[in-house]
This record gives C-alpha cells, sequence and structure tokens, in this order.
C-alpha cells in the first residue's frame, strides 16, 4: 500500500499495471507521458480562446497555471488537466458582440464576468466541503445537466456555420474554398476519430485540424484559390518572451451573461470525479468540494491576466482511460511544458495563421459533440422521458437555447445559455413542488 499520510500523498513507485493516483513511475517513462497529456489537451485549449478571440498563448500559459492550483487545491489525489472551457464561448461573444474567430476589442469585458464566474465557482466549493456533495446531485440531476449542455450546443451552431461558411470576421470573402476546406476538417477529424490506429485516435481535434490546415496552405498558397496564410508574424516573432496579458474590466451585464456558465462548470467537475473514481475504484466524491475550489481560483487567475475559464479536460480523462495510469506527477509535468509553450510568442504567432474555415469545420465538431453529450448523460443515468416533467423541461431548455432566447431582468440581458440553463432549473423544481402539492 502507498502511504497517503498528510496533505500530499507519498507517491510509491510502480513499474507495471494500473498506477494508481499515488504512485509514480520511473521519472523518465512519467516525462513523456506528460507530453502525452499536452498533446491531448492542446486541440481544444487551442481551439476554444481562437474562436473568443483571446491570445491562445495567454491561455495555454495558464492551462499549466490552473492544473498546478488544481493539483494543490486537491492535495495530488484526484488526477485531472484543466484547459479551456467551451462552455464559456456563447456567453463571451454574445457579452462582447464579437464574430467566432476574430479578434476580439472587448476582452476586458469577458475577463469581469471569467473573474465572477470562477469567484461564484469558488463560493460553491467550499459550500461543498461545508455541507456535503449531495445538496449539488438533488439541485441539478442529470436531465437538467443534460439539457443545459444540449442548449449549450445549440446556441453555438449558428457561429460555427457562419465561420465554416465564410461569412465571419474570420473568414469574411464568403468562397466556395471556405465552405470545402470547413467540410474538408469535418470528415478529417471524424475518421480519425474512428478509424486511426492506437493513441492517435485521441487525438482527432488536433490532427484533423491539422490535415485540413495543409490542405488549405496548398490550395490557396500554392494554387490561389483563396487568401493565402500570411506567415510574415511567425518570422518576425521572437522565441522566447511575455504573452500579451490584459487587465479585466467589471460589466454588470457581461458578468450577468456569464456567470450562469457556474452550472456547467459545476456539472463537468461532478462528472469527471465519478469518472476517474470508478476508473480508479476509489471514492473520490470527499475531494469535491476541494476540486470546485481548485477549478473555481484558477479560472479566476487565469481571466485577471487574459486567459479564459478554465475546466477539466475529458481529452485527458481518455488518455487515461487508454493507458491506465493515473498517476498525479504526470499532471505536474504536463502543466511544466504547457508553461514553457505559453512563453513562446512564436508559438502562438504559429497559432494564429490557421485558416478561418478549419476554426468553423473544428467548431461544428465540437459544438456537436457539446450537444451530443447531452444523450450520453440521459441514456447513461436512465433519464425517464415518460416523465412529464423530465419531457417538458427538456423541451423548453432546447428551444430558449436553440432560438437564444434573450430577457431583459432588471437591466440586464440573458442570452440562450442563461435563459436555458436559470429556465429549467426552476421549471424543473417548479413542477416538481406543484406536484407534490398536489398529491
Amino acid at each position: 500500500m502507498s502511504e497517503t499520510g498528510g496533505y500530499f500523498p507519498r507517491w510509491r513507485l510502480k513499474t507495471e499495471g494500473r498506477i494508481l493516483p499515488d504512485e509514480r513511475l520511473p521519472a523518465a517513462q512519467t516525462v513523456v507521458l506528460g507530453f502525452q497529456h499536452v498533446v491531448a489537451m492542446f486541440g481544444s485549449t487551442v481551439l476554444a480562446p481562437m474562436i473568443m478571440g483571446f491570445d491562445p498563448n495567454v491561455s495555454i500559459l495558464f492551462s499549466g497555471i490552473s492544473t498546478l492550483i488544481f493539483f494543490i487545491a486537491v492535495g495530488g489525489r484526484v488526477p485531472s488537466y484543466l484547459g479551456s472551457s467551451f462552455a464559456f464561448i456563447g456567453p463571451v461573444l454574445v457579452a462582447t458582440a464579437a464574430s467566432a474567430g476574430a479578434p476580439n476589442p472587448n476582452i476586458a469585458l469577458a475577463l469581469g464576468g471569467i473573474i465572477a464566474a470562477g469567484a461564484l465557482y469558488t463560493l460553491i466549493g467550499v459550500i461543498t466541503m461545508l455541507a456535503g456533495h449531495r445538496w449539488i446531485e438533488r439541485l441539478m440531476p442529470p436531465v437538467l445537466t443534460g439539457a443545459i449542455v444540449a442548449a449549450i450546443g445549440l446556441v453555438l451552431a449558428p457561429i460555427a456555420i457562419s465561420s465554416a461558411s465564410g461569412t465571419g470576421a474570420a473568414s469574411p470573402d464568403g468562397s466556395q474554398l471556405s465552405r470545402w476546406v470547413a467540410l474538408l476538417t469535418v470528415a478529417a477529424v471524424g475518421l480519425i476519430a474512428v478509424y486511426a490506429p492506437g493513441m492517435t485516435r485521441r487525438l482527432p481535434i488536433l490532427l484533423g485540424g491539422a490535415i485540413a490546415y495543409v490542405a488549405y496552405l496548398v490550395l490557396a498558397n500554392g494554387f490561389g484559390l483563396g487568401t493565402p496564410v500570411d506567415f510574415s508574424g511567425v518570422a518576425a516573432a521572437s522565441w522566447f518572451g511575455l504573452p500579451h496579458f490584459t487587465s479585466p474590466v467589471f460589466s454588470a451585464s457581461a458578468i450577468t451573461l456569464i456567470a450562469p456558465v457556474v452550472v456547467i462548470l459545476v456539472a463537468e467537475n461532478l462528472g469527471h470525479i465519478k469518472a476517474i473514481g470508478a476508473m480508479t475504484g476509489r471514492n473520490l466524491d470527499p475531494y469535491l468540494g476541494r476540486a470546485f475550489i481548485g477549478d473555481g481560483l484558477a479560472t479566476m487567475v487565469s481571466g485577471f491576466f487574459g486567459g479564459t475559464g478554465m475546466t477539466t479536460y475529458a481529452e485527458n480523462m481518455g488518455v487515461m482511460a487508454v493507458t491506465r495510469i493515473f498517476s498525479t506527477l504526470v499532471f505536474l509535468v504536463a502543466a511544466c511544458v504547457a508553461i514553457l509553450l505559453g512563453f513562446s510568442p512564436k508559438f502562438g504567432a504559429l497559432i494564429q495563421t490557421i485558416p478561418g474555415p478549419v476554426l468553423g469545420g473544428l467548431s461544428i465538431v465540437v459544438f456537436g459533440l457539446i450537444a451530443a453529450t447531452a444523450g450520453r448523460i440521459w441514456v447513461e443515468n436512465k433519464v425517464d422521458f415518460a416523465e412529464p416533467r423530465n419531457l417538458i423541461t427538456v423541451g423548453v431548455a432546447l428551444v430558449l437555447g436553440a432560438g437564444n432566447f434573450k430577457l431583459d431582468v432588471a437591466g440586464f440581458t440573458l442570452d440562450g445559455i442563461g435563459t436555458a440553463t436559470i429556465g429549467a432549473i426552476v421549471l424543473y423544481h417548479a413542477l416538481g413542488l406543484a406536484r407534490r402539492q398536489t398529491i
């Protein structure tokens, strides 16, 4: 048995079989596995800030810092990598009146909302530590978390189509090339996810985007069929330097739009803890409050310097499931590598050259997966849609999200995600209360 006394465990060396969170591999293997987790998180951690108009270098840097914050918060006992959350995309674009994939001149407003969301998330973590975690499961049962997740995907759908069609600010030419490259991106991601061998199957966003990028280069730069990719910024950028930090501006309207995302972050983290617990055969529920605090503090720190909101990453959970290696020391290595990449302006400039149609194609896949995840939540938790309460709640949430229903409340505007999230929670529990009173 490994020694687990004290705040951090004493990681026991183990060289074969399943490696549990308080066990470790030899140093060389730990480093290699750390790099693998960086590759796994890379595609999504870069894509989310680019869609919102953030500096991807800052987000990569703070994904590493956030992972360290989370590691400390949970005492090195819950394996997890924190990266850019897609749940923030819709509210951020609405709050800043920005177009997907284009430079965002109002990032500071979004940062204020992100920090507020992180503060609320941290408060929920403190309450969970004091009162236990059962109240969260009662407040947001699977039928609600699924409905909210589906609404997010539907709200984002028009953003993805605009970028893929070449009508967004990131690719305004509206050319047929944009549409075909976007479709190629979708096809490449799908084929890799289904047919690629070994670990490459775990990297469909990264590899599919790379294939589409090369195809766009050949067609646009080689044959002149579209706007060529400009590499002058890459050539001029230095190898090492500070990323472009941005200070937050606190606006009540932006905070009102963005803060409800906390509901999704709580659901994501809850699912992560449950899944890792099942894979390791350990009850990690006692660490749920500390995990919320770690994620909330990480989101606040990231927001104060210009980074995106953070969340635990399913991509890295998939890597753990495949390798059966859950040692938390691996994530220390991954965090350090991400921090180093964040201090390379040349690396950031290269990321900025990704064509808009490629981002649009990736957005179609990612936003679609967000919506489809709702089905998985409902199926795995055996949600009964013969129950009118469940059916009505989900139906209303989906339409509010898909139609991007906006509501002015005391001078503040809630977009489709906010109205779907708050509306679903209120409606579900109101219907439950009404049913109990009539019995």
